[in-house]
């Protein structure tokens, strides 16, 4: 038997409806957050895999957070890198609300959440990274799809650019990128540097660059992070060269390598110190001298 030609799920008007009361249910019960596309900045030939990324435009939208008692996955974990946080949250967003607050200010005209991409939820300080987002759920009711589903994960930071103008999430840039430390001549007392400009020091073959996290005026302190070069190769910044900014061109005086740990209460430099005492490097034969 064929369905009753006399009910339709398709009728406009009650579809507006339900989208209508899926909005204001979740703009009562849900959460501000801010939307972060990732954008591609090169990316591995072979796989296609993003090595460096950057997030220039943050999207305030509001969500429903499904985790009602608490987030989901496998929470603090003690492994034998040390303590691993593992938080997963499920967040619904209304079709509609995606189209006007992100959709349609992007360049490409997204049509839906991309995997990739970090939502900032202030309720928890948190940065989420979407790991799948779910188009068909609730299954087509009244004949349509008015959300998305997204399921997502804690964001690990690996040394992604933040410049979306909010504080509160390009902190996380400063707090956990690898950085250098240098202090600089005390000349030129009216040259500075400027926090997020790009800096660079010249060399005869090659020329590094990195963004500008720290300045402090009075004790000539510069902080650097995402240095690179021009030639592809490993470098380190030099005390022989002017680092040149925008409104300076200074020498270091002295460099602190790598002063920020991937993580604040990371180990690695006490097992390192450790190991250094305690292995001897000098031992050519490991399995003790040879018996003559």
């Amino acid at each position: 038997m064929a369905i009753n030609p006399y009910i339709s799920t398709k009728y406009r008007p009650e579809q507006n409806l339900y989208e209508d009361l899926l909005i204001e249910a979740i703009q009562f019960y849900g959460q501000d957050v801010y939307y972060l596309p990732r954008e591609i900045v090169e990316r591995e030939e072979i796989f296609l895999d993003s090595i460096q990324s950057q997030f220039s435009d943050a999207y305030k939208v509001e969500v429903y957070v499904e985790n009602g008692d608490s987030f989901d996955g496998e929470g603090d974990l003690f492994t034998k890198f040390g303590i691993e946080l593992r938080d997963q949250a499920t967040f619904v967003i209304a079709r509609r609300r995606w189209r006007e607050l992100v959709g349609d200010r992007l360049a490409d005209n997204q049509f839906r959440p991309r995997e990739g991409d970090v939502i900032y939820l202030p309720l928890s300080e948190s940065l989420f990274e979407v790991k799948k987002v779910e188009t068909e759920s609730p299954f087509y009711q009244l004949s349509q799809l008015p959300q998305f589903r997204m399921t997502c994960e804690l964001f690990e930071f690996s040394d992604e650019d933040f410049d979306t103008g909010i504080a509160s999430i390009d902190q996380v840039e400063k707090e956990s990128a690898f950085q250098y430390e240098l202090t600089m001549d005390g000349t030129g007392e009216s040259e500075y540097y400027t926090v997020g400009e790009t800096v660079s020091q010249d060399f005869t073959d090659y020329q590094i660059e990195g963004e500008v996290t720290y300045w402090n005026h009075e004790t000539r302190l510069l902080k650097i992070a995402h240095t690179g070069a021009d030639d592809g190769n490993y470098h380190v910044w030099s005390s022989d060269q002017p680092i040149v900014g925008s409104n300076a061109s200074l020498t270091p005086v002295s460099l602190d390598e790598g002063i920020n740990e991937i993580q604040p209460l990371s180990q690695n430099k006490v097992f390192s110190d450790f190991a250094n005492d305690f292995v001897d490097f000098s031992e050519s034969n490991p399995f003790g001298d040879l018996s003559p």
